[in-house]
């Protein structure tokens, strides 16, 4: 009898009793008494009942613990008191309902399950075995459970009785593959490597053609220093079933550790050429080769493998990316970068690709419309990773969109949470330039000064916070002393000489801004307008007018002049 078929039962009883009752013309007052007490346990049943259907276990347990007070050896009640118990992990009150449930219908198979996972629960596996023994002793229909005991004789390190278990479950289901795997676990924990390789065969017997299971021997064998052994089950396979390239890659590795390179070498070209096998095998395997130490014959056997990898699988994105990892080991960014872009066109889903194109378009100076495509995929793909709403801030800032770049890199630093210091730092520089760019000058300097504090020479953040400040003509002597820093560290850089130029023209020390400046221009090939418009205003305030005018026009039509510059040539004079 089951469990809902003892409750039916219970509920059922108390209602014919009741219509009976009510049927009667005369009852005593003790019977009628039995008959309202047996309906108010079934209303409260029936409500504990509902609230543990809704999994509301405390309005359940009230109900059911009301009904008991009435009915305190109800089996029906007791059990599902001692199920609600067992939820909340009270095992062993639940093992006192549970206990008087059983005693009073000993063979209800439910009642004496909840037995067993208490048992199983208070850490007695062999208790709850025994009580799972005695079921499937009791009907055929209980064989099910086999594999419940031999867990239990497992946990119970009893692994004797788990085998017999297995064998009988094995009876049960047939030969299947947790069974046998379990099996074979045991076997080896006893040292008996033959019956776990005799398990393995009899599971490749069983499910011939299955390159998985022929697998799962060579692995045992391997690792018991029987590679020969190994490398002969996989070519009986192999005989019967040649199309199985996942089993030449295996005879590939095991002859690789022979160091038989020539057989390995073989093997493996071979199983690259089959189209069945599968692109990620084929991207792992050709990615450790990359990893060997470059020599002339690696580079010939990768030639040999990418060759086929784009023959027989030219669309998968493993095998585009780990074509591209090679041209980065190669520092062919471009090529590379091509790659990644033809794996990420057909999976976008892959950080590192995201990431690898991103940064190699950030160093080769791609065009930042095309770079914000990338972020904005990449952020969509990955909400959660800091370091894309970083990339995806830079890019909006080249492409002026201040209020989009603040906020995607405020999203960084926020999900950041100062766990990556590098990335924070960096991600203050970022936003020290937006802020500014955006008129608000406090929150860039305060972004700066949080870098500076860490990093009191990152270069990027000391010249444009130099820069920012001579404009705005505040803190020059600060200004200087961050650029004056800058040029000391990096006299050849034209940017940082033409910032500390300048901090010095603010300053009115013309001389020396003019000294600074003549290195910029000779350090730099092709000067930017600014630099240009800057030497000019230098020259101008030296007195050295038609000189400076030259300048301010030789900058006309370059990047980044102010918007006096056209005045300036047309009046001839300074404007600030």
């Amino acid at each position: 009898m089951n469990s809902q078929k003892s409750i039916f039962l219970f509920i059922l009883s108390c209602f014919i009793l009741f219509n009976t009752a009510t049927a009667q013309k005369r009852l005593s007052k003790k019977e009628r008494k039995q008959i309202i007490e047996e309906t108010k346990t079934t209303r409260l049943f029936i409500e504990g009942q509902k609230f543990l259907m809704l999994e509301d276990y405390d309005k359940a347990y009230f109900y059911f613990q009301k009904a008991r007070e009435i009915a305190p050896e109800e089996p029906a009640i007791n059990f599902k008191i001692a199920e609600i118990l067992l939820k909340a992990n009270q095992v062993e009150n639940a093992l006192e309902y549970g206990m008087q449930a059983v005693e009073a219908e000993p063979d209800n198979k439910y009642y004496n399950l909840l037995m067993a996972e208490g048992f199983s629960k208070q850490n007695q596996p062999l208790k709850a075995a025994e009580i799972i023994e005695s079921l499937m002793e009791s009907s055929g229909e209980n064989q099910n459970y086999i594999l419940e005991l031999a867990s239990l004789y497992l946990s119970a390190n009893e692994f004797d009785l788990a085998l017999d278990a297995l064998d009988r479950a094995e009876e049960y289901y047939g030969v299947v593959e947790q069974l046998v795997t379990q099996k074979q676990r045991i076997y080896l924990r006893k040292n008996n490597l033959q019956k776990a390789i005799e398990e393995g065969e009899k599971l490749i017997s069983s499910n011939p053609g299955n390159s998985n299971y022929v697998l799962a021997l060579v692995e045992i064998l391997f690792n018991n220093g029987k590679t020969r052994d190994a490398i002969k089950v996989i070519e009986t396979s192999l005989e019967t079933y040649p199309n199985q390239p996942d089993l030449q890659m295996g005879a590939y590795a095991l002859y690789k550790d022979l160091g038989e390179l020539q057989t390995a070498e073989s093997l493996m070209l071979e199983a690259f050429s089959n189209p069945d096998l599968d692109g990620l095998v084929k991207a792992q395997a050709f990615s450790d080769v990359l990893q060997e130490i470059k020599t002339e014959k690696r580079e010939s056997l990768l030639d040999e493998l990418e060759a086929s990898m784009l023959k027989s699988n030219p669309n998968d994105p493993n095998v585009l990316t780990v074509i591209g990892d090679r041209r980065l080991f190669n520092e062919d960014k471009i090529a590379a970068l091509e790659y990644y872009k033809k794996s990420a066109a057909i999976n976008p889903n892959n950080a590192q690709v995201l990431q690898g194109i991103i940064t190699i378009m950030f160093e080769t100076g791609s065009d930042f419309e095309e770079i914000e495509k990338y972020t904005i995929i990449a952020v969509d793909e990955f909400p959660e990773r800091p370091e894309f709403w970083y990339f995806d801030g830079t890019a909006k800032s080249a492409l002026e969109k201040g209020t989009e770049a603040a906020e995607s890199l405020n999203e960084s630093l926020k999900l950041n949470q100062s766990k990556n210091k590098q990335l924070e730092l960096l991600i203050y520089g970022q936003l020290g330039d937006v802020y500014h760019s955006l008129d608000k000058k406090e929150e860039a300097y305060e972004s700066y000064e949080k870098v500076l504090k860490e990093r009191p020479n990152d270069e990027h953040v000391l010249n444009n916070y130099a820069y920012f400040l001579s404009l705005s003509k505040k803190d020059l002597e600060k200004a200087k002393s961050m650029s004056e820093k800058l040029v000391k560290i990096y006299p050849d850089n034209a940017t940082y000489l033409d910032t500390h130029a300048w901090v010095l023209f603010q300053l009115q020390d013309y001389e020396n801004a003019k000294i600074f400046m003549e290195k910029a221009l000779k350090t730099e090939a092709s000067p930017s307008g600014i630099m240009l418009e800057h030497y000019g205003d230098i020259l101008y305030h030296l007195g050295n007018r038609n000189e400076a005018i030259s300048f301010w026009k030789k900058a006309e039509g370059g990047e980044e002049t102010t918007d006096l510059l056209f005045k300036k040539i047309k009046d001839q004079r300074y404007y600030d």
